[in-house]
């Protein structure tokens, strides 16, 4: 099983393939998050791990990436994302959170140039773009019950920082499938002439 985990930084999770631009002993290629299809083959990859790196690209380039993401991904693979949630940062700011505490979610930690953020998420506007890239089965996933759940990244952001029991959680973590092709899906798609999910099943 390949399994991606990609705009990883400084963290390793065991047993996956590590990709980031910035070199460091657990990573196996550095390359652009954005083009995984230069490096993996088209339908060759279980599952993408993509935690607080989608915000990092231009607004105009996220249906591109999540082509990409979905070209790569094997029929039934999942990606998994997590980004600053949009919405958990509006209503913590509105009851008083200072917005000096959102910095970080909403512009990015800025300390080197590819460290900044270009778009913000929402539920409905995640979901809408995974639709059109193809993704099936949109839903919340919970940290807690993953096999990186002792990785401490950003899909664990709450506030109060790191009160994880009692805080408000800012991140927005969301995963989908591409498609899996039965033989019912694969009827659909020859027949459906609408932009819809079984578009992108390849036929």
């Amino acid at each position: 099983m390949l399994k991606l985990h990609i705009g990883c930084g400084p963290r390793h999770i065991p047993g996956w393939a590590h990709i980031d631009l910035q070199p460091a002993p657990h990573v196996d290629h550095i390359i652009s998050a954005g083009h995984l299809s230069e490096t993996f083959g088209k339908d060759s990859v279980d599952i993408i791990y993509a935690s607080h790196i989608l915000e990092h690209f231009h607004r105009d380039a996220i249906p591109r990436v999540l082509d990409d993401w979905h070209s790569v991904l094997s029929p039934g693979g999942v990606l998994r994302l997590a980004v600053p949630d949009f919405q958990a940062i509006a209503e913590a700011y509105c009851k008083g959170i200072p917005l000096s505490d959102f910095m970080g979610l909403l512009y990015g930690g800025q300390d080197h140039p590819l460290n900044f953020h270009h778009v913000a998420f929402d539920t409905e506007s995640l979901s809408t773009l995974l639709l059109h890239a193809g993704f099936v089965d949109i839903k919340p996933w919970d940290w807690r019950k993953t096999e990186h759940r002792d990785i401490d990244d950003f899909s664990q952001a709450y506030l109060p920082h790191m009160d994880k029991d009692n805080g408000r959680l800012m991140s927005l973590n969301l995963q989908a499938c591409k498609v899996a092709l039965t033989p019912r899906v694969l009827e659909a798609a020859s027949t459906c002439p609408c932009p819809c999910p079984f578009s992108k099943v390849g036929l």
